[in-house]
């Protein structure tokens, strides 16, 4: 957990953004513990770690997508420094980007998995990975910029 966990949780935060990545990443490594017994020897740890926080992540997702929206009109958040502005506006950038961009630039690009896992992960060819990584950092250029928000 010690050498792994923080590469578990830039891939939780990656797809689900700073507010549910704790969760899926605590649940990450209780299935992880529940599933260490049946690990064969000599597997790559960290792949399979990133395989089950991609899995807990796309059900934290799919939980996100079926909750109830609020009714009433949120009070307002205090004002944030210039840094967490600009983490915010970087995460609704990224939360604009189709699901398998997302993914894709997450693994490739925060997590700096190769194509082929990537592909392997999104049950896709290594061409879709990169070609979803792709269009998903050239949206990002245009929403957010190459220097940061504008």
């Amino acid at each position: 957990m010690t050498s792994h966990g923080p590469t578990v949780l830039r891939v939780c935060r990656a797809v689900l953004g700073p507010m549910d990545a704790e969760d899926a990443w605590s649940e990450t490594f209780l299935a992880a513990l529940r599933a260490y017994p049946t690990l064969r020897p000599g597997s790559n740890v960290e792949a399979w770690l990133v395989t089950i926080a991609h899995r807990k992540a796309i059900d934290q997702a799919r939980a996100r997508a079926r909750r109830p929206l609020p009714v009433d009109p949120l009070r307002e958040r205090p004002a944030s420094s210039k840094a967490d502005r600009s983490d915010d506006d970087l995460w609704a950038a990224m939360q604009a980007l189709p699901f398998k961009q997302r993914v894709a630039v997450a693994y490739h690009y925060v997590v700096g998995m190769p194509y082929a896992d990537v592909a392997a992960l999104t049950g896709g060819s290594q061409d879709a990975a990169r070609r979803a990584a792709a269009d998903g950092i050239a949206t990002l250029r245009k929403t957010y910029g190459e220097g940061g928000p504008r």
